[in-house]
């Protein structure tokens, strides 16, 4: 099993370095792509490279590249592992809505470009792989604003005769609604992974989540709020704030 791989990207985050941990479990071998871009965004606080050392740290067959997911140096990886690859779990990204607003070209490059650089290079080198996209429920924009619910004793929920019941899924629309740039930019590359399933019959799936946290989760202010706000009562129960 160490001779064939799983490649994650933003393998040092919350959701790709777990992923690591499970497959390298699994009896894989890992190829992690994460270049801390996370810092670069949002500041110090924000840094995964505490995950990474542990990764690297914890296991041997884990092996990782400081590359950013839009560069030419992505296709020298693919080409290295080519059909080796049988699994890609695709999880970097710039998650903000507020920091896409202030430069949405970046926000663009990372999230629709990565996007397409890793499936054209996944279609060129390893297109016996399966293909995992970590999309986001923005996708929808502000369509699930529109449905009605019904407060309960824990949470809002949809009706009882509602088609909602069990959760959205591609029934429902991504048209006529806001998005924000960091929703558009990611509804671009989630459609992509979708076209190159279908148009060049490759595996591609794709997951929809929102609010996603966990003890791995770098939360600042402008992304991964529910960490952020564990982390500043933390401090204010060490009287350092």
């Amino acid at each position: 099993m160490k001779n064939k791989y799983v490649l994650i990207t933003g393998s040092d985050g919350l959701v790709g370095s777990e992923s690591v941990k499970y497959f390298i479990n699994q009896g894989y071998s890992v190829i992690g792509i994460d270049n801390n871009s996370r810092q670069k965004f949002f500041g110090k606080d924000a840094s995964v490279l505490p995950n990474r050392m542990k990764l690297k740290n914890q296991f041997e067959n884990y092996i990782h590249f400081n590359t950013d997911i839009s560069s030419i140096k992505v296709e020298e990886i693919f080409k290295t592992y080519n059909n080796k690859i049988k699994l890609i779990i695709h999880t970097a990204a710039q998650p903000s809505h507020d920091w896409a607003a202030t430069a949405p070209f970046t926000d663009f490059n990372v999230n629709a470009f990565g996007t397409l650089n890793i499936l054209e290079n996944y279609r060129k080198y390893a297109e016996n792989a399966t293909f995992i996209f970590t999309s986001t429920n923005k996708v929808y924009g502000d369509n699930p604003n529109k449905i009605k619910l019904i407060e309960g004793k824990k949470r809002y929920h949809p009706g009882k005769n509602s088609k909602y019941t069990q959760g959205f899924n591609e029934e429902l629309s991504i048209d006529n609604t806001l998005h924000s740039l960091f929703g558009a930019s990611k509804l671009s590359a989630d459609i992509y992974v979708q076209e190159y399933g279908r148009y060049y019959g490759l595996k591609t799936g794709i997951f929809r989540g929102g609010c996603l946290t966990g003890s791995g989760h770098a939360g600042t202010m402008m992304h991964g709020f529910l960490s952020y706000l564990m982390k500043l009562f933390y401090r204010l129960q060490l009287n350092t704030i």
